[in-house]
């Protein structure tokens, strides 16, 4: 059983960039919108234009521990602009409904070791950071951060990125009780990568 891991976070707020301590042997990265990322690095394995078809096909048939989907919320959003001129809500359903079979993808088509990070965009409202979705409706019939059972925030300031790893009001991001050292943690997927392999006792990436 698969464990998904949500990494939230605005546009430029280190999403990508917090994979750059991966080596390529270590992740597949599915690049949903084939963007280039923000890093130097060769031999990344990167499927892109990456759909939904795409990625449950590689977990089911998974030789790796750990995967990311950057940037999960385009897998909705590319599937309202396909769907644009469709009328009713029955689209809306839908795009709840196949997002929500991916995460049952990771979690049962995957083996014990394996990781899969969606870097998902957030929408800001009141001052609250939350999952972004496409519309109220599918806000309302899927609540994205509910099928994590971690969810960090991205930040950045005057020094650097960052991971928020508990929520204090203001976001969802949560994480287990005990499972980081601080609120605020360096936005290193690597490091987190390690902290949740040891916290859970699950293989590390030079086990496989």
């Amino acid at each position: 059983m698969g464990i998904p891991v949500l990494i939230m976070g605005e546009s430029g707020s280190g999403k990508s960039t917090s994979l750059r301590n991966f080596s390529p042997e270590e992740i597949g990265i599915f690049n949903v919108a084939s963007k280039p990322l923000p890093f130097r690095t060769t031999g990344m394995k990167l499927i892109n234009k990456a759909g939904y078809g795409d990625i449950i096909n590689v977990l089911r048939h998974n030789t790796m521990h750990c995967y990311a989907i950057d940037d999960s919320q385009y897998l909705m959003c590319f599937e309202l602009f396909a769907h644009a001129k469709d009328t009713g809500y029955g689209k809306f359903t839908d795009m709840a409904l196949h997002f929500y079979s991916l995460l049952q993808s990771v979690i049962n088509d995957t083996d014990d070791s394996t990781i899969v990070y969606f870097l998902h965009h957030v929408e800001v409202e009141d001052g609250f950071s939350r999952a972004k979705t496409v519309g109220k409706m599918l806000r309302e019939k899927l609540t994205v951060e509910g099928l994590f059972s971690i969810v960090l925030l991205c930040t950045t300031d005057e020094k650097g990125h960052h991971f928020i790893t508990q929520s204090e009001g203001h976001s969802t991001a949560k994480s287990p009780m005990g499972m980081f050292p601080a609120l605020e943690i360096d936005n290193d997927l690597k490091m987190v990568d390690r902290t949740i392999r040891e916290y859970y006792g699950l293989n590390t990436q030079e086990d496989k």
